[in-house]
């Protein structure tokens, strides 16, 4: 039987990027029946004091999420995983910041109609992405970020990971989580990042 997962990312974050791999990796070797879902880092920093320059990335962050949640409600679920990986993949080994030129070229690698972008800059899915924002967020607690991950219906956020890793050392690191999943007493483990996120 398949290990039922979710995931909840924000196509922006280079964190749940890399987690995301590792998710990807560990599937071509495990039997996991993975469910996409978008979160928003600027949803969940709406209440907060952060800096300007991170508040001004939000606008970008927040067409991405729109055009996912956009593309779900409109094309099925299906869809979200591959809209992901061809967004994710200009974004962040790709190193493009300019949505006018991510968005249309990743509706068009997954064969998504063009004028699907002007959900990028729509609110009309914003209460499904909200929901969808939320329902991750609200099984681990507000003090977190992207990506939120639940294995076997225990969530939690992470893990943060750079580089993803790959092989016997990814499927080391998944039965290391699910041991950690399963445990209804462990909450938390943590040190601080010493590196940025590694694309390879």
């Amino acid at each position: 039987m398949a290990d039922s997962v979710e995931f909840w990312f924000d196509p922006s974050c280079p964190w749940a990027w890399m987690t995301s791999r590792w998710v990807d990796e560990v599937a071509e070797h495990r039997d996991l029946d993975v469910t996409w879902n978008v979160m928003s880092l600027a949803v969940l920093n709406e209440d907060k004091d952060v800096s300007d320059d991170y508040k001004a990335f939000f606008p970008r962050a927040l067409k991405y999420t729109r055009l996912v949640a956009a593309a779900k409600e409109l094309h099925g679920a299906q869809i979200v995983k591959p809209l992901y990986d061809a967004l994710g993949t200009r974004i962040h080994p790709g190193a493009s910041i300019d949505p006018d030129e991510v968005i249309p070229a990743a509706l068009a690698e997954v064969g998504l109609p063009a004028d699907l972008a002007a959900y990028a800059d729509s609110t009309e899915y914003d209460p499904q992405m909200r929901a969808s924002h939320f329902e991750g967020i609200n099984r681990v607690g507000q003090d977190v970020g992207t990506p939120v991950i639940a294995v076997g219906g225990v969530a939690f956020f992470g893990p943060v990971i750079s580089p993803a890793p790959k092989g016997a050392q990814a499927l080391a690191l998944w039965d290391g989580v699910v041991a950690a999943a399963a445990y209804d007493g462990f909450f938390e483990i943590k040190r601080t990042r010493t590196r940025g996120p590694i694309f390879d």
